[in-house]
């Protein structure tokens, strides 16, 4: 051991010791130059420039799969996936909130690739938005072939998780403030997946109270109808220390582990074969269990579709004591194929439910198909993949308004706008991307945020300032903050009549303080509504208003629309400045603000 010296206040540190660090570190040979009184060693690379500052919240993980984690094909066992996924999004919220933290619910998570042994699993996960006590983790997973250096996405991921105080307190967290471009983004887009979360029950609800009670079997050649009571499956487990975190509650990706093996047993009794796991819905767990606790994992085959299959599975806790209830833990449902040797998916049998909640089941389960593929159609989608005017209906209302709000939000957190035009208090932008131009307009408005939410949301009154507008008419109200209009506008150049539109509007108040009141725009088709000959009928991508608080009597009001074909040379005009009718409409627009305001004040007085 070496002994440090003190002589004279100054730290003296033996030349063995300093010819190490000098050549270990900096690669330099020559003798340390003596340091006066009170001077420190600068540290090398002290005057370089700073990278990027690095989210303090992210976590990353890397796993190498070893045999022991694989399954008969040595393939990465889910379950073992699932437990990383989770404990890595918890290790991402407690550096957040700075205390224990609880899964509260897992997204839909569709798995693209298989992962070998030998492979190198990589997760990343850090906070995307905190609210009052609870959080949403963003989650990305990908793997790595150390041989080949290939790398290549697996999944994508949102866990809520709820910070906890002392004794199953709830901790009210920090707000979190995004840095880059992908941080804004999500944050922003975190609310309104909150929403969806919130109402996704009653969304399976109301489809169900418009189908058919009655249970058609489906009639496939070559098969015979499988009891659905031949694939249930019961097990228990023992919740020890290991499965659990430091405050003794069961971790949740051990829980959804064992789930997914039962799963995948009640799978491969109906198929007689190796089923993959293709999709999980939504985890959503009721509440904790602890070391001692002993889970009831069940789980059955609740349809089988043509190439796929959905498993129902649920976690059931009780203590020692026989006697005590069982709490209902968590359930889920689980998406399975059988690939064939060339990898494509197999026919599967048929399933015969049992009567009364078998056959309830059986109904829910198609239900949820419908449900996942409008979610992943409308949802998972890039943007420029989803086609312009989605079929709306009640099923995938809660996706659309979803996709409609998020896309707009993402537009507005795009980092490269630029300023194109001003006009006295109009400020014109632009942002350049390889498929679209799009176009931000924007002025300080002396009218509350709130009421001038409130006006601008009403498409039946933009005539009153859009001289494009000839008229809208209010086709649907599906509830208070999402509505269905039908659009005329006048003609365009070179357009022999005028133009028509079927819009979805969709607005949200803030959801924390610092979030703009939104209202967004987007094209939906109806069957009530078709095309008809006296009108071209136009689309709208992406468009609508933000509305910022500045105080209590004056807001931000910017505009949005990512322009169509079809708008371009009107928009291109303007930006290039031969042309001012946009900065002119929305001139107008404040006056209507103002106007409106005005006559409120004048009706409040009277």
């Amino acid at each position: 051991r070496c002994l440090l010296k003190m002589v004279k206040g100054n730290i003296i540190v033996p030349e063995e010791i300093l010819s190490f660090c000098c050549n270990g570190l900096q690669g330099s040979t020559s003798p340390p130059r003596a340091r006066e009184p009170g001077e420190w060693e600068e540290a090398p690379g002290a005057m370089a420039s700073p990278s990027p500052a690095r989210n303090p919240t992210e976590v990353q993980m890397s796993q190498l799969v070893l045999p022991c984690h694989t399954n008969h094909r040595g393939e990465l066992s889910t379950g073992q996936l699932l437990k990383w996924i989770d404990t890595a999004a918890c290790l991402s919220a407690e550096r957040h909130a700075g205390c224990p933290c609880v899964t509260a619910s897992m997204d839909d998570i569709y798995f693209e690739h298989t992962i070998s042994v030998g492979q190198v699993v990589n997760i990343k996960a850090k906070v995307n938005r905190a609210f009052n006590s609870s959080m949403e983790v963003g989650i990305q997973v990908s793997y790595e072939d150390l041989c080949s250096g290939k790398h290549c996405s697996i999944c994508k991921a949102y866990a809520t998780f709820v910070a906890q105080g002392p004794l199953g307190s709830k901790v009210r967290l920090k707000p979190l403030t995004p840095q880059t471009e992908e941080e804004k983004i999500e944050y922003s887009i975190a609310a309104e997946r909150r929403r969806m979360r919130l109402v996704h029950k009653d969304t399976l609800k109301d489809l169900l109270t418009r189908s058919p009670q009655e249970t058609e079997l489906e009639t496939r050649d070559g098969s015979g109808a499988v009891p659905a009571e031949k694939t249930r499956v019961e097990s228990v487990e023992l919740v020890l220390p290991p499965h659990a975190n430091h405050q003794g509650n069961t971790f949740g990706g051990q829980i959804m582990a064992w789930m997914e093996n039962v799963a995948t047993i009640a799978a491969s009794r109906l198929c007689h074969a190796h089923p993959t796991l293709r999709a999980i819905e939504m985890f959503h767990f009721r509440g904790p269990s602890q070391v001692g606790d002993r889970l009831v994992l069940k789980a059955i085959v609740n349809n089988a579709f043509k190439n796929s299959m959905e498993v129902g599975v649920s976690a059931e806790a009780y203590g020692q004591e026989m006697s005590g209830s069982r709490r209902h833990i968590n359930s889920a449902f689980m998406t399975f194929v059988v690939l064939d040797q060339e990898g494509h998916p197999r026919t599967l049998p048929m399933v015969a439910p049992e009567p009364g909640d078998g056959e309830r089941r059986y109904r829910e389960a198609s239900a949820r198909k419908k449900i996942r593929l409008d979610r992943k159609y409308v949802v998972s989608c890039k943007q420029t993949e989803v086609p312009l005017s989605v079929p709306w209906d009640q099923s995938n209302k809660v996706y659309l308004s979803y996709n409609n709000v998020s896309a707009l939000k993402l537009l507005v957190a795009k980092a490269n706008w630029a300023l194109a035009r001003e006009k006295e208090k109009v400020r014109m932008y632009t942002l350049e991307e390889d498929k679209f131009l799009s176009f931000r307009i924007e002025m300080s408005v002396c009218i509350a945020a709130s009421r001038a939410f409130s006006l601008l949301s009403n498409l039946r009154r933009r005539h009153e300032w859009d001289s494009h507008y000839v008229s809208a008419e209010l086709v649907q109200k599906v509830d208070d903050d999402d509505m269905i209009y039908h659009v005329v506008s006048q003609k365009l150049r070179h357009e022999n009549k005028p133009q028509d539109f079927v819009i979805l509007a969709s607005r949200r108040k803030p959801c924390s303080k610092g979030d703009p009141y939104v209202v967004a725009f987007r094209s939906v088709t109806l069957p009530t509504h078709p095309a008809r000959a006296e009108f071209t009928r136009g689309e709208t991508l992406c468009s609508g208003f933000c509305i910022w608080p500045e105080s209590e009597e004056m807001s931000k009001v910017a505009y949005y629309n990512q322009a169509m074909p079809g708008y371009l040379n009107y928009v291109t005009t303007n930006v290039a400045g031969l042309s001012s009718d946009i900065c002119s409409t929305f001139e107008a627009c404040e006056k209507f603000l103002l106007k409106n305001k005005e006559d409120l004040i004048s009706q409040m007085k009277d």
